[in-house]
């Protein structure tokens, strides 16, 4: 087995290294208007598209902090990271209202200033990350004040969890399509992975009682009790919500034209799923607390994933199915691979089953097989169930380097550990 996981650290290491981060290095900076350039078509061209996205600008501060603190880049990231840091302080903060605008043009002018929540998760994770990585302090002054805005004017106070979707004023914005009735686990999800990294960076009573009472919302409110399966949408007290598109979109939906999904209200994504997981056992590993009272939960998790969302025939990981199991949508989208490969590992350390190694192997496969552009080096966004590309797009405002280049030095991690305890 020694040498099967040497061969996938040198594949891993190589795509890290040679491929994936001289990909955006490369091209990323804008040294015209400052912050970064994220739209790449599949020759890895910048397209011109005239937008600079929170969750762009953000992601990728996050990929050069994490990958200089995980010992990549002889310095050269910390640099890069603090290029994007000065555009989102500088252009980004709103110095009315507090928060981050949506959107901006690439000069740094602002195109949408709502206040998105899932925004603003990404914003405290790599706000945080960035100080944890560089010691520059303005990363955590800003998460702070940041965390601080959210708990004042995202909670809900009557039922738990957090709102969503606000005006520049961060007044709560409509219902329906406009998004301000409904609760997503994405977001709390997100939350979760953010106040963990706020908290191992300050250290701070406050984050973690929070950390620890977004955990307890997602696990009581947005897992499905039985499957122990996330359930995507709900209403302000916490009913099931039919599945539909906002206003403000957080990717490129693949929805049906109206707007809802065939089977709005069972459905499951087995990347979310698998992505939970193992932000799940490091939040309690930051936290300092064991992973046993949960084995039974994250056996559920896993055993869900690997049953139901790995692909026997093709290999790689279906997008979602219902509840119970089975699949719905049989594409393959880039981001759900990179989170099952983390998921599965973190599964193999935790029970050391071969089932979840061979999940992972199965994923690793198809990833450097089909999902990897070999002509460029970053991943095809969506394929077919075969592995065809459908969308071909190597950068976009919801689609940059975090998934990629996270799975890759998390995998690496994860590989020199079970290697090492063999």
């Amino acid at each position: 087995m020694k040498e099967e996981i040497n061969k996938f650290i040198e594949e891993a290491e190589n795509h890290l290294v040679n491929e994936l981060l001289p990909f955006w290095t490369t091209r990323m900076i804008d040294d015209l208007n400052g912050g970064y350039i994220t739209h790449f078509d599949k020759d890895g061209n910048d397209t011109g598209d005239d937008e600079k996205s929170l969750i762009a600008q953000s992601r990728s501060v996050y990929t050069l902090s994490s990958a200089h603190r995980a010992g990549y880049g002889s310095g050269e990231f910390a640099k890069m990271a603090k290029w994007g840091i000065d555009f989102m302080l500088e252009k980004m903060w709103d110095k009315k209202y507090g928060g981050f605008y949506w959107m901006m043009d690439r000069a740094g002018n602002v195109k949408v200033d709502k206040k998105i929540l899932y925004g603003h998760s990404f914003a405290i994770y790599c706000l945080s990350e960035y100080t944890l990585a560089t010691s520059d302090t303005r990363g955590i002054e800003y998460a702070e004040k940041t965390f601080d805005l959210i708990q004042k004017y995202c909670t809900d106070t009557h039922f738990g969890g957090y709102f969503e979707m606000f005006s520049r004023n961060w007044t709560l914005a409509g219902p329906g399509s406009e998004g301000g009735d409904r609760k997503t686990l994405d977001v709390h999800m997100h939350l979760m992975e953010a106040f963990t990294t706020l908290y191992e960076s300050s250290n701070k009573e406050v984050h973690r009682r929070k950390l620890l009472e977004d955990i307890e919302i997602l696990l009581n409110r947005m897992m499905h009790q039985e499957h122990k399966t996330g359930i995507p949408q709900f209403t302000a007290d916490w009913e099931i919500a039919p599945q539909i598109k906002f206003d403000i979109i957080w990717g490129w939906d693949r929805y049906s034209d109206g707007g809802e999904k065939n089977n709005p209200t069972d459905n499951t994504c087995y990347g979310h799923n698998a992505e939970f997981g193992w932000l799940f056992i490091h939040a309690l590993k930051i936290l300092g607390l064991g992973t046993k009272n949960y084995h039974d939960l994250f056996t559920k998790i896993f055993d869900h994933t690997i049953n139901n969302g790995i692909d026997k025939k093709h290999g790689g990981v279906f997008v979602e199915g219902p509840h119970s199991g089975g699949v719905y949508d049989m594409e393959k989208e880039f981001w759900q691979q990179a989170e099952v490969l983390i998921g599965t590992l973190d599964a193999y350390l935790l029970f050391g089953k071969e089932k979840y190694w061979d999940a992972y192997k199965n994923v690793h496969k198809f990833v450097f097989d089909k999902v990897i552009n070999k002509n460029v080096g970053e991943w095809y966004p969506l394929l077919t169930r075969e592995g065809e590309p459908i969308w071909t797009h190597m950068g976009h405002s919801w689609k940059v380097n975090y998934h990629t280049v996270r799975a890759m030095i998390q995998s690496i991690k994860r590989l020199r550990k079970i290697k090492s305890e063999i």
